[in-house]
């Protein structure tokens, strides 16, 4: 085993058989040495920027450095994997998001069980999706939509930036409770679906709002609705998909997880300065420009959440029959 590993191993060990009032007074001293945020995402884009700017806060809040490490791949599940496998004392967290939620049921063995091995620190914000179309299609409605896609069953090309992508399940989602029969087009990465979709090769896309927004504002791109619960402040004349198909919801949404067994204390310190960063009218004003609604509570109230993602995305899994690819 790596020496370096070994002493934090054997700190963590040593944290754990300390009496309660002791333990306390370890974990009021965090963080004591710079903390890593693990995501696995590249740099640029929604989940990049809220982990930066969260990132940014608590190293201004705490007084040690928060570094953002970008590890993509396998669906965010390496990254993931490095957490779930870190020493259990705050030095290591992970950016959560809805791929974690979709991976759950998606991959049979990644290494860690998601809902087990992570521990919910808090939420951080949702990110709508929308609902567009090209120009040219024959729908300016959702209802129109859904009218266009039961007469013509087959013949719609939704695309998407990969399969199990929030964008792929939020589209079997429409799917799943309209009843009506689209053909999925995946794509390595959202940018490159859009593409097509402006040329026509695409119909429809279930797309991330920070992706689109400029592309909608230009008149490139129709949006129909938003896939969110309620209206996005982004695009405020725009409807919800629930407006006409109620119970539909659907987001991307990002937080903080840390190791299963990382002490209470230091998650409720995490989480105390999270929700004060959330509050704070710049960090709301920065997420608003990406699109996003801050998702403040307590690390039980982000468990609750979680879980409910994982159940509702693993219906759509099953439903669709989504393999990994």
């Amino acid at each position: 085993m790596n020496p370096h590993r070994r002493k934090v191993l054997q700190l963590a060990a040593g944290a754990a058989a300390l009496p309660a009032a002791s333990r306390l007074a370890w974990a009021q001293a965090y963080p004591a040495r710079p903390v890593r945020i693990i995501l696995g995402f590249a740099p640029g884009g929604a989940a990049d920027a809220s982990a930066r700017v969260i990132g940014q806060w608590l190293s201004e809040r705490l007084g040690r450095q928060f570094i953002t490490e970008n590890r993509p791949g396998a669906s965010g599940n390496l990254a993931l994997e490095a957490v779930a496998g870190a020493a259990p004392d705050g030095y290591t967290l992970a950016l959560l998001g809805v791929n974690n939620a979709i991976n759950a049921s998606l991959y049979s063995k990644p290494g860690f069980e998601f809902l087990r091995d992570i521990a919910p620190v808090a939420g951080i914000m949702r990110v709508p999706l929308v609902m567009v179309v090209n120009p040219s299609f024959p729908a300016t409605t959702v209802p129109q939509f859904i009218a266009y896609a039961k007469a013509n069953p087959g013949k719609i090309n939704m695309g998407s930036g990969g399969v199990g992508t929030s964008i792929h399940v939020s589209g079997e989602l429409f799917k799943m409770m309209t009843g009506i029969d689209m053909l999925h087009v995946p794509y390595r990465g959202g940018a490159l679906a859009l593409k097509d979709l402006i040329g026509g090769q695409l119909q429809v896309m279930f797309d991330t709002m920070p992706e689109s927004i400029e592309l909608i504002r230009a008149g490139t791109l129709r949006p129909l609705a938003v896939t969110t619960a309620t209206r996005s402040l982004a695009l405020p004349d725009l409807p919800t998909i629930g407006d006409f198909l109620p119970g539909y919801e659907a987001s991307a949404w990002y937080g903080i997880g840390a190791p299963r067994d990382t002490p209470a204390e230091i998650v409720d310190t995490l989480n105390r300065e999270i929700n004060a960063g959330l509050a704070d009218a710049k960090i709301k004003a920065r997420l608003a420009d990406l699109g996003g609604t801050v998702i403040a509570g307590s690390p039980a109230d982000f468990k609750t959440f979680i879980a409910d993602e994982a159940a509702k995305w693993a219906k759509v899994v099953r439903f669709a029959g989504i393999k990994a690819e």
